[in-house]
């Protein structure tokens, strides 16, 4: 749908609602795959409205990741306020659970502000859903048991611990993202922690919110859309990934470093610092096998990229709420 039709809708919907006296207070949620546009657009629509940009992106909250995460530039920061953006610190233990409440309550204290219209961006699905529907109760972590998980997830890989999760919990297994590695070992601590599965926890109970949601996706044709994935890893090098990486090399294990981007970086620094060898590897062996050149760990970062954003829109297709917007 262009994006003159939905803003057009909006606005007479917002007519007739000043019109009988009764604007409700509305939260305009803007998402999409990485790289399509979701930062400019963003701003676009907060100056039309007058608000601040709420950022509901996971890892763009963490102060210590800047290039890999594609945090806006200063001059976009300048243009309009931002919220959850270098917020917290890689070594904070930080959820959706968490977000949805820091989140709501910022939201309703802006709308107290005055705020009829607020904008939200972002492409963390799990941080919309905990804002738009709210969370089940899960139990707390196990800091030592997901230590063991990732330790378990870098070593043996996600394919291992998708297969012990299939065995205890065969309904998450065919629900999760199950490429997404974190996603496993969170699901694998509960029903290691528990003895019950995972998706025993999920009631599906949509909390009701004291404000109307519109949600509104942005999606461009795919060769587009890949070739500004590959465009921004390229920029992101330019900018200095090499050396951001470097900087993060203590932080590694931590679960924000689990992201594309930082971590085939780092499996390239295995390689200069002589932890992984070429012995018995050749270019023909199955698999990406060791990251030996910066080129290399390019090629690996805008590839996982690419198939990031091709998960991203596996996920929000599902959500029949959407107003699709093609740039």
């Amino acid at each position: 749908m262009p994006a003159v039709v939905v803003q057009q809708a909006y606005t007479v919907k917002w007519l007739i609602y000043r019109k009988i006296g009764a604007v409700p207070k509305r939260l305009v949620i803007i998402l999409g795959p990485t790289a399509v546009g979701k930062t400019d657009y963003s701003i676009e629509t907060a100056l039309r409205y007058g608000s601040p940009v709420i950022s509901c992106d996971s890892r763009q909250i963490y102060r210590e990741m800047s290039i890999g995460t594609a945090v806006p530039s200063k001059e976009q920061l300048d243009v309009v306020r931002h919220y959850f953006i270098h917020s917290h610190t890689v070594t904070e233990l930080y959820t959706a659970g968490k977000y949805e409440l820091e989140a709501l309550e910022l939201i309703n204290r802006l709308f107290k502000e005055g705020h009829d219209t607020l904008v939200m961006a972002g492409g963390s699905g799990f941080y919309v859903d905990a804002l738009v529907n709210g969370l089940d109760e899960f139990p707390e972590a196990d800091l030592q048991l997901r230590a063991e998980l990732t330790e378990r997830l870098k070593s043996e890989g996600v394919d291992s611990l998708r297969q012990e999760l299939r065995r205890l919990d065969p309904e998450s297994y065919s629900t999760l993202d199950i490429a997404n590695g974190q996603r496993v070992v969170r699901a694998l601590e509960v029903c290691l922690m528990t003895g019950k599965p995972f998706s025993s926890f999920k009631t599906e109970t949509r909390k009701k919110r004291d404000f109307e949601i519109e949600k509104i996706g942005l999606i461009r044709p795919r060769d587009v859309l890949y070739d500004r994935c590959n465009r921004r890893v390229l920029q992101m090098i330019d900018d200095g990934l090499v050396d951001e990486g470097r900087s993060l090399t203590k932080y590694r294990d931590l679960a924000a470093l689990q992201t594309v981007g930082y971590k085939e970086i780092f499996d390239w620094f295995d390689y200069l610092d002589g932890k992984v060898s070429t012995e018995g590897w050749t270019p023909t062996t199955p698999g990406d096998g060791p990251v030996t050149t910066l080129e290399r760990a390019v090629e690996l970062i805008q590839r996982n990229t690419r198939h990031y954003a091709k998960r991203q829109m596996a996920y929000w297709r599902r959500d029949k709420d959407i107003s699709w917007i093609e740039l």
